[in-house]
């Protein structure tokens, strides 16, 4: 088999978990394009592996030991990333990402004189 074809597989598969990553508002699906892209760079690291060790005379598989950390690190991204988006929902009760911008609790305004509007009260109040 030659290279161009786990090589152009692997950049549709990137190319649309980077559009899922840039368009989504859900965070469960974004972190789906993430676990997408990641697993498009696998694709990559084998292919190479492979391609390489016909080429070399000794085959150490480093391509694949690497997909298979990179296995290991998604699985933990996607173990924490998940617990951080259960965690949200059951506080905010949406994983909209829009909706989720202003992390702080208490502010109650999105524009970009809010802490203006703070400091005004403050030094009213004092």
């Amino acid at each position: 088999m030659h290279l161009a074809y786990p090589v152009v597989l692997s950049a549709l598969l990137f190319c649309t978990g980077l559009y899922g990553v840039l368009a989504r508002r859900n965070a469960i699906l974004v972190l789906m394009s993430v676990e997408l892209m990641l697993n498009a760079v696998n694709l990559n690291l084998v292919a190479f592996d492979v391609w390489l060790s016909k080429a070399a005379a000794e085959t150490l598989h480093s391509g694949q030991a690497l997909a298979l950390f990179t296995i290991a690190i998604a699985a933990a991204e996607i173990g924490i990333g998940l617990a951080i988006v259960l965690a949200v929902h059951r506080n905010r009760g949406t994983s909209d990402i829009d909706r989720l911008r202003d992390t702080a609790e208490g502010h109650a305004s999105d524009g970009p004189d809010s802490g203006d509007l703070a400091a005004e009260k403050a030094e009213a109040t004092a």
